[in-house]
């Protein structure tokens, strides 16, 4: 599973496509983010869209917006990588319609199957068969903030994070649809990378930026056990 970003490189998104489709040969599987945070209206990503709209034109653009469909709606938040897998042809999307994931290779259909739509990045979601598999993660010049890896462990950190509500457009054009879900917090995802053991990393650099490659499965268990500790802490105060 990889997250990356690419600006300054002087590399297409293609080349480094390719360039990991081939490190992982083919009995290998690349998956990225696909998540489309703008199919929303409490997300950044959305504020984002109608912060210069009137209330008349932000109920306008609210009742006019396209429902997710896996094999069209584009994920532009997610960087160029990710948006040239997910329209790589052959790539497979999970279903969720906030937090899919995309990928290529050998497992791509088995991996991203039953993507419970009502599940963001928990036990019904790829993130858990990933962990079975043991899949490796690489953040490819970004850093632990941006692990979705992470959101498993707050699946199962005890206690379990609260429920909210999420809202997004499915089916048909302005059908907005409302489900709980875990709260997800990605806001303390860069400290709890910073606390993992050095042998559970393998460090380099590429174009001036960190890469970190490590085993998802041991990663996400310290984690749990991280986020475990501290949020309990930071509840109590």
């Amino acid at each position: 599973m990889v997250h990356a970003s690419l600006s300054g490189t002087g590399l297409s998104p293609t080349r480094v496509r390719d360039a990991l489709l081939d490190a992982l040969g083919p009995r290998g599987t690349l998956v990225v983010p696909a998540f489309t945070p703008e199919n929303s209206d409490s997300s950044r990503a959305h504020r984002a869209l109608v912060a210069h709209l009137s209330a008349a034109e932000a109920a306008e653009f609210r009742a006019s917006m396209l429902p997710f469909e896996p094999d069209a709606t584009p994920c532009p938040s997610m960087g160029a990588l990710a948006e040239c897998v997910r329209t790589t042809p052959g790539a497979v999307r999970s279903a969720h319609p906030q937090t899919s994931l995309a990928a290529l290779g050998a497992r791509a259909g088995e991996l991203l199957a039953g993507h419970d739509p009502h599940c963001h990045l928990g036990e019904r979601s790829p993130l858990a068969k990933l962990y079975d598999a043991d899949a490796q993660v690489l953040l490819l010049r970004v850093g632990f903030e941006v692990c979705s890896a992470f959101h498993l462990a707050e699946y199962r950190m005890t206690p379990r994070p609260p429920l909210r509500q999420y809202r997004c457009v499915l089916g048909d054009k302005g059908n907005w649809v409302t489900y709980e879900d875990l709260t997800l917090d990605d806001g303390d995802f860069a400290e709890a990378g910073a606390r993992l053991p050095d042998e559970l990393l393998t460090r380099r650099k590429w174009s001036g930026r960190p890469v970190t490659l490590f085993g998802m499965r041991a990663a996400v268990d310290d984690v749990r056990d991280q986020l475990s500790r501290s949020r309990l802490r930071n509840d109590v105060k």
